[in-house]
């Protein structure tokens, strides 16, 4: 079966489904509503998913895949779409998972937080931890938290991610996205670094 990612991916985001599923030896699978629903009859290929990987992947995820066995990356189409992507080997070759990243970053407001959230924001010093399973909205309350500091602060917002989701646009602060192995070693490379980059949040 012939892989056209972007057309999968179109429909995923068109459908409101927040991932998709392509494993080698299975049909693509898209995730509506907490329930995978296979999106086509047909079974991938082994060879037609990593083509179709391969055609999206910068040069370094390739070489982490293949020293690795996995690889996170992100991959946006369009301008329109952005995604979260985690490729990986398995038993029947390679398979993919592509969550979708929302274009916009969504404020606490939209997310429901309480009013105390605005005010974490503003503490100077400490240390918050947002913690919870997959899918609980982690990155998304983090982005939107950035976004509170970038609209009311003056300041340098460093964020360190693997990989980077949401693009943050300097508003009152200057925002350094730095994404694992594109812009360094490694988080601990990357913390270590920033005691000299005159970061007010990291």
């Amino acid at each position: 079966m012939t892989v056209n990612l972007n057309d999968m991916l179109m429909r995923l985001v068109a459908e409101g489904g927040s991932d998709l599923h392509i494993l080698s030896g299975d049909p693509p699978r898209m995730r509506m509503h907490g329930e995978l629903t296979a999106i086509a009859d047909e079974k991938l290929g082994a060879q037609d998913v990593l083509n179709a990987l391969h055609g999206i992947m910068t040069l370094r995820a390739k070489e982490t895949l293949e020293m690795e066995d996995n690889a996170d990356f992100a991959y946006a189409y369009d301008e329109s779409a952005r995604f979260r992507v985690n490729a990986f080997r398995q038993l029947n070759g390679v398979g993919a998972i592509f969550r979708a990243i929302p274009s916009d970053v969504v404020t606490l407001e939209q997310l429901n937080m309480p009013p105390v959230m605005h005010a974490i924001c503003k503490q100077r010093q400490g240390m918050i931890l947002v913690t919870g399973k997959t899918g609980s909205g982690k990155s998304t309350t983090l982005a939107a938290m950035v976004d509170v500091i970038n609209r009311s602060q003056k300041g340098h917002i460093l964020t360190i991610e693997d990989p980077i989701e949401f693009e943050h646009k300097r508003k009152k602060c200057l925002i350094s996205q730095r994404e694992v192995a594109n812009h360094t070693k490694s988080f601990a490379h990357a913390l270590h670094s920033a005691l000299r980059e005159d970061p007010d949040v990291i």
